[in-house]
């Protein structure tokens, strides 16, 4: 694996960094993206994986392909992406306003697709290439106030379904992994909350919250060790949750 180019969308921190990590420690050479406003944070966390920092908001479809092109002026090719840059909104259904659903399907759906295109253009273009999705449970199954962030991750499933059948012919796998609820600063405030934390863990059966490091090793074996005749899948990272 040394030498190939993995780019990771929303990497400095929680599971995005987890996942650069994994591939850096298989030899990838690392490109991550923020946001303008997390700049520090991520020159950070590029400088510990000796990789390089590019600035993304993915609201932007122009700049997904601005930052792809920018990957392969500086390093010639892509051969991984892992879509992992999310936001979520958690409200009752009932409550959510148009801007609400907006930001959440933007970025987590609109932007994903844009940025695989964006990648998929170089990548079935040298007939190789392998694209992870960040999913979640919640885009296989359903919770509360969750309405907007469950529509977004299961559009992001079947997403990873019609992309992995389109560009299977050129050699390009897209999977995705499903997550269970992660100790990550994007979940900070929940688990603040015991009863919260007790509610998870106790509904899980494994027994214990997943960690970004599970999830992070899971992503990189689809992009990596995986068999190229895996694609179109959707790998939960739950403990068992959705096996029950």
């Amino acid at each position: 694996m040394t030498g190939k180019v993995a780019l990771v969308s929303g990497a400095s921190g929680g599971i995005g960094l987890a996942c650069a990590r994994a591939l850096r420690n298989l030899g990838c050479e690392l490109v991550i993206t923020e946001l303008p406003g997390q700049r520090d944070a991520a020159l950070h966390a590029a400088e510990s994986l000796h990789g390089l920092a590019l600035e993304l908001d993915l609201r932007d479809p122009a700049q997904a392909a601005r930052c792809v092109a920018n990957v392969v002026d500086r390093f010639g090719q892509l051969e991984v992406l892992v879509n992992n840059a999310g936001v979520v909104i958690r409200k009752p259904a009932l409550e959510l306003t148009v801007e609400d659903w907006d930001a959440v399907q933007d970025v987590n759906l609109r932007g994903a697709f844009f940025l695989a295109q964006a990648a998929a253009k170089v990548m079935t273009s040298r007939r190789t290439g392998r694209i992870v999705n960040i999913a979640s449970i919640f885009g296989l199954v359903g919770g509360p106030n969750r309405a907007a962030y469950s529509a977004s991750k299961g559009g992001l499933v079947n997403l990873t379904r019609s992309l992995a059948v389109e560009w299977a012919p050129f050699n390009v796998q897209v999977n995705a992994v499903a997550p269970n609820v992660t100790r990550t600063p994007m979940t900070e405030k929940l688990l603040s909350d015991p009863d919260a934390v007790d509610a998870i863990t106790t509904g899980t059966p494994a027994g214990r919250l997943t960690t970004a490091e599970d999830v992070g090793e899971a992503v990189a074996w689809l992009a990596v060790s995986a068999p190229a005749y895996i694609t179109g899948v959707t790998l939960p990272v739950d403990g068992g949750w959705t096996a029950k």
